[in-house]
């Protein structure tokens, strides 16, 4: 892969980082605020069952995104890893070069469209001229 691609992509992953963590850190917010905090309620008790059911469920979700972010983090920070070793745009699996295509969707791909169905236990997908 050229320098110019590898700069590129360096510099899309950084900004892709910066992103999730600027999200991250807002989510954080409204995972740390209380129930009386966030609806503004003088009491720290809801008044019926149905809010305290809507107010876990936004809890459980802000959760679930803030650990699909962390996730996405390190994958990112893999990948940064492997531009300063030398190894990026190459399949973990096979070692054939991850077509351009596919880096520019999910710059933190590890594997080619080929291995990545195989670990999914898909068809082998096809590439497109």
């Amino acid at each position: 892969m050229k320098k110019a691609d590898l700069e590129k992509f360096k510099k899309l992953l950084m900004d892709k980082r910066h992103a999730m963590l600027e999200e991250m850190g807002l989510l954080g917010e409204a995972q740390a605020s209380t129930i009386k905090e966030a609806t503004g309620d003088l009491s720290s008790y809801s008044y019926h069952m149905a809010d305290q059911g809507t107010d876990q469920m936004e809890r459980e979700m802000v959760f679930a995104h803030t650990s699909k972010g962390r996730r996405l983090i390190y994958h990112i920070d893999e990948a940064l890893r492997r531009i300063e070793e030398g190894t990026y745009g190459k399949c973990e699996s096979c070692g054939k070069p991850i077509q351009m295509n596919r880096l520019k969707v999910v710059p933190h791909a590890r594997l080619c469209i080929e291995c990545k169905s195989k670990e999914e236990g898909d068809k082998p997908a096809r590439a497109k001229p």
